[in-house]
């Protein structure tokens, strides 16, 4: 069985992390979303509200399954049985940073990274940015699952 990571914060998930994650899901036999624990980072979303926005957001993806990651990546990859990491790409700016956790990655352990280019509508798409236009009353349902979109309203009311 081939087993595949996608690993991120997803804070909060938007459409171009279901994109290259559903993408992702039709080259593996089962995809890991590995959301990343970092008690450090200050998060929207505390752990628990991402994984099940993920599990409802890919719940209809069988092969798809989501659990919480911290400390190294390719530890996790090798507690799961892990061979290949997926990483989307929006920019070449985005590539100078993956390319080099990949090396760094491929020296610790016996995982492989690869690209995947993101969809062109969502070549500009970040969580950070969501937020940002969110927090300022802006309209970011193009950009996240209607799921999504409900949770940032009642995040932002709250505040």
């Amino acid at each position: 069985m081939t087993r595949a990571a996608c690993p991120g914060s997803f804070d909060p998930v938007t459409l171009g992390h279901v994109d290259i994650i559903s993408r992702t899901s039709h080259l593996f036999d089962e995809v890991v979303v590995a959301v990343g624990v970092n008690d450090s980072k200050r998060v929207m979303f505390n752990t628990a509200e991402r994984v099940a926005l993920l599990e409802e957001v890919l719940g209809d993806l069988p092969n798809v399954r989501v659990l919480t990651f911290s400390g190294l990546l390719v530890d996790f990859c090798t507690e799961h049985d892990v061979s290949a990491v997926v990483k989307g790409l929006r920019a070449v700016s985005d590539f100078d940073y993956e390319l080099q956790m990949a090396q760094m990655n491929s020296t610790l352990a016996h995982v492989d990274t690869l690209f995947m280019p993101t969809s062109p509508e969502f070549s500009f798409l970040a969580s950070s940015l969501v937020k940002e236009v969110a927090r300022h009353g802006g309209d970011v349902s193009g950009h996240v699952p209607a799921v999504v979109l409900d949770a940032l309203k009642a995040k932002l009311a709250a505040e």
